[in-house]
């Protein structure tokens, strides 16, 4: 029989008195349960905050590409195995997956960390900064971490070591997913979270809820966070015109495709501006490359121009893309030309599932702390891979401020550039989030 106390007198006494006594002693125990397991991960993330470190700039010095992560994946792999979780390799070209299982019955949840660089030169200044270079798109450039998948890779690591320590206490299984081509594959190749989704990631056992954490600039071990979609979608726009090529001194002669190519952009950015509610749900229609015409006195029988729309709506997309379709060939037809419009989903909306985080939010306010945990973030026109997990199974995604003396975003450098580094302080807090997320998951009632 459970005991509980009361103010007078001190002595415990037995849980009597009816259903709500019982209620009320049950939930004081779960909650000494709570805390007691939360000290001991306190503990165990303590112990290995300085191995947390060493990986990460381990991997920071050694960055690999995208479907190139072999040594990456090799370092993973061994640590896993060296838990006696089961692991296997080589998903989605160099994808590790790992399934420790508790000793107890129970849900399945999914921790997910991506582990590829960018073709970026760094120029942090650290004794460990990246001097390697690589092969990417038939072109040699230089790899750096320059987005914080090296710190995701060793927190999840971290995390991976301290639900091992604890697998008897354990209600249910964790899935360790490290992802391979987040940043997308080199030309010509498959790879990224899809690709782990077709061969099977996300099969046997099949995740409840994947919970994933990206660290960007921000105030150190803030966790930024919200109750549906953070991230846009990101969708590749690509217009192809076709004319007839003429000389520049006689453009009624064939088809101006500079000039149309030119009222193309004007109207994409119009109608994503004034023919949809941005305020409803905020949008954006770019156009950052166009490639047309190989001398100045030559007006071009091709033209094409490429760009991405970003937004937080299937039902927004959707209607962009038939005001696109509807301005392009307009256009194209009042100037006598043809035009092939086609667009390739990068990434759907990324967020949150609202009764998952309500039901995991005390774990990451105790993972933040002081720092505090903010619900009302900035919705970001960033894309994330991690949004095709999220359509197989519902998710968490959530962002770590870690900027060391963070004073403002403007004068930080943002994930991409190649100035950008962490505060390492932020790692431990993010092995304890995905600790304490994934141990609050199991053992909530589904």
């Amino acid at each position: 029989m459970i005991s509980c106390r009361k103010t007078h007198p001190p002595a415990p006494l037995p849980c009597t008195g009816g259903g709500k006594a019982i209620l009320v002693c049950l939930a004081i125990a779960l909650s000494n349960v709570a805390a007691a397991q939360t000290a001991a991960v306190d503990s165990k993330v303590a112990a290995i905050e300085q191995q947390v470190i060493a990986w990460r700039r381990d991997i920071h010095q050694h960055p690999e590409l995208s479907n190139r992560e072999t040594r990456t994946a090799a370092l993973v792999a061994r640590h896993l195995q060296s838990l006696g979780i089961e692991v296997r390799t080589g998903v989605a070209k160099t994808g590790v997956v790992g399934v420790l299982k508790g000793a107890k019955p129970g849900r399945v949840i999914a921790l997910r960390a991506d582990m590829d660089a960018l073709p970026v030169e760094e120029q942090t200044g650290l004794p460990f900064a990246s001097k390697v270079t690589a092969e990417y798109n038939g072109k040699t450039v230089p790899v750096m971490h320059a987005c914080g998948h090296d710190a995701h890779t060793a927190i999840l690591m971290g995390a991976a070591q301290v639900l091992a320590g604890m697998r008897n206490q354990i209600p249910g299984t964790v899935v360790f997913i490290f992802q391979p081509a987040e940043e997308g594959p080199p030309i010509g190749e498959q790879g990224g979270a899809s690709e782990m989704i077709k061969e099977g990631a996300l099969s046997n056992p099949k995740p409840d809820a994947i919970f994933g954490l990206h660290v960007e600039p921000g105030v150190p071990g803030r966790i930024d966070v919200r109750y549906g979609p953070l991230l846009s979608s990101a969708t590749d726009l690509r217009i192809d015109l076709q004319g007839r090529q003429t000389h520049g001194a006689r453009p009624w002669e064939g088809t101006d495709l500079i000039n149309l190519s030119a009222d193309i952009v004007k109207s994409l950015t119009t109608l994503s501006a004034r023919q949809v509610d941005v305020f409803d749900v905020p949008n954006v229609v770019t156009i950052g490359m166009m490639q047309a015409g190989v001398r100045g006195n030559i007006l071009p029988g091709d033209a094409t121009l490429q760009g991405t729309i970003r937004t937080f709506s299937e039902e927004r997309l959707h209607r962009l893309q038939e005001l696109i379709d509807t301005s392009v060939e307009g256009l194209a037809k009042s100037y006598g030309a043809t035009a092939q419009v086609s667009y390739r989903k990068q990434a759907h909306v990324t967020g949150s599932d609202p009764k998952i985080l309500e039901s995991i939010m005390p774990a990451l306010k105790e993972a933040a702390g002081a720092a505090g945990v903010d619900t009302r973030a900035p919705l970001r026109a960033a894309a994330e891979d991690f949004s095709f997990f999220e359509r197989e199974i519902p998710g968490v995604y959530y962002i770590i401020g870690s900027t060391r003396d963070f004073k403002d975003k403007a004068s930080t450098p943002s994930n991409h550039s190649p100035r950008f580094d962490i505060d390492e302080r932020v790692l431990a807090i993010g092995v304890k989030a995905q600790v304490l997320t994934a141990l609050q998951f199991l053992r909530a009632k589904p």
